[in-house]
């Protein structure tokens, strides 16, 4: 059965205004609607009353030119030589002037490439990437269950020209209650991330008083930045998504130094983790395999090739719940990605982890996604042995080695309903505060990268 997306009504289309009118237009779309909606001719509508979501969208063409494999720097929507070299190689690629900086011409060529990669026959000018207030696809996985204010913070490249302020609403609407709609308030910001630093003072007047505040940082996450801290401070929640990372390893110990500074933080990536995390706890449920635990000293991951974010994260939690402690630590390229960690268990036993980043020919929307698992031990007669694997990928590295035959318990995970960072996002913000398992497991995987330092 194929679900469809719910129509959106609009109460006002984005509207152009300055960022001191802000609230007072708000206030008028609802008192408009309100009049209009008198006679019965429109349903009952429920403003924002959740929470206040803040958005920060990494620069288009910075993004583009990532996740296109052009550009390996910091999301953070700087112009700088790394950008600048990414640019004239799309431009040497495609033949076209070679300038170094983001004409129209280029950034219609990378749009053009993301939507062929996305499989979209949409034309460059229609492709967005990203939450767009006229097409607003944070609204269809949100408002569908709260209702709430949404601020995106969108920063550009090119002449410093002040911020731009727009506001708009919508609903969407649902057959099973199409008497009432449930509807988000968006603002947009848009500038130069100067710019948009210079009103970081004025936006935190624009969170929703009393209500939980969320921030989704889709940007690279910097401690340094001084519009991230100050947004950081005055929510609830920091949500970023380490299958994002253009740097992993550097990237995820910027989120531990976040963590140590009281930043109560969230990662998507971490949540992709949970079945995982569920079938390999349930495989040590009986009490005769939970006393083999302690026998476990060989872990072998295997991921996607690109990103080991994934793969890292479940080490850490696997080794924060058996108390092991890193004490090497190395990495090797070639086809496949190779890490290598050893651990000492309480009692002085050596553990050895190998990570596995695995080409593999269609990556998917997560890159990194997890491929299979091996616990086992060099003891033959400990009954520890468990393979887990994604339905779709299998366990072949594994069953070449050998290794699958021999493992006393064999697990499939099945793909989640849905990976994506909106729907993630969704259940997200149902919780707040600080997750004391994910910083357990992030304060390990510090411990793990800090040993190659």
């Amino acid at each position: 059965m194929i679900s469809q997306a719910p129509t959106i009504f609009s109460l006002q289309a984005p509207k152009d205004i300055s960022i001191s009118e802000i609230e007072t237009e708000l206030n008028q779309i609802w008192q408009s609607y309100g009049i209009t909606g008198e006679d019965g001719t429109l349903p009952a509508a429920t403003r924002a009353t959740t929470f206040t979501l803040l958005v920060y969208e990494p620069e288009e063409t910075q993004y583009l030119l990532s996740v296109l494999g052009f550009y390996k720097g910091p999301l953070d929507g700087i112009l700088g030589p790394q950008m600048g070299a990414a640019l004239r190689q799309v431009q040497v690629k495609y033949g076209l002037p070679e300038t170094g900086t983001a004409t129209p011409e280029t950034v219609a060529i990378l749009r053009e490439e993301f939507a062929k990669r996305q499989g979209n026959t949409a034309t460059s000018e229609s492709v967005a990437y990203n939450f767009s207030p006229t097409s607003p696809s944070i609204a269809d996985e949100i408002a569908l269950r709260n209702p709430c204010r949404i601020i995106a913070l969108f920063p550009i490249a090119g002449e410093d020209e002040g911020v731009r302020a727009s506001i708009s609403a919508y609903c969407p609407i649902q057959k099973q209650s199409s008497s009432t709609l449930i509807c988000c308030e968006y603002i947009t910001l848009s500038g130069t991330a100067a710019a948009l630093e210079r009103v970081g003072g004025m936006i935190p007047a624009l969170l929703i008083g009393g209500l939980p505040k969320f921030l989704w940082w889709k940007a690279t996450p910097d401690p340094n930045n001084n519009l991230f801290k100050r947004l950081a401070t005055v929510c609830n929640n920091v949500i970023v998504d380490s299958c994002n990372f253009n740097k992993p390893e550097g990237d995820l110990l910027s989120l531990q130094k976040l963590v140590e500074t009281g930043v109560p933080l969230a990662d998507l990536n971490w949540r992709r983790l949970s079945a995982w995390q569920e079938l390999t706890a349930q495989a040590y449920d009986s009490p005769h395999r939970r006393a083999a635990l302690k026998e476990i000293d060989r872990v072998t991951i295997d991921y996607e090739k690109g990103n080991p974010a994934q793969a890292l994260l479940f080490l850490g939690w696997l080794a924060s719940r058996l108390q092991w402690s890193p004490v090497c630590y190395k990495t090797e390229s070639g086809d496949y990605e190779i890490t290598q960690v050893r651990f000492v268990a309480q009692d002085q036993r050596q553990i050895e982890a190998e990570l596995a980043g695995v080409p593999v020919a269609d990556v998917g929307d997560v890159v990194g996604d997890l491929i299979a698992l091996r616990l086992s031990s060099t003891n033959p007669q400990a009954d520890c042995g468990t393979v887990i694997c994604t339905e779709t990928g299998g366990c072949m590295r594994m069953e070449t080695h050998g290794g699958a035959q021999s493992a006393g318990m064999f697990q499939q995970v099945g793909s989640l309903s849905e990976q994506k960072a909106e729907s993630l996002l969704s259940q997200q913000v149902q919780r707040w505060g600080r997750e004391l398992l994910f910083e357990e497991s992030l304060a390990v995987v510090a411990e793990i990268l800090l040993l190659n330092s």
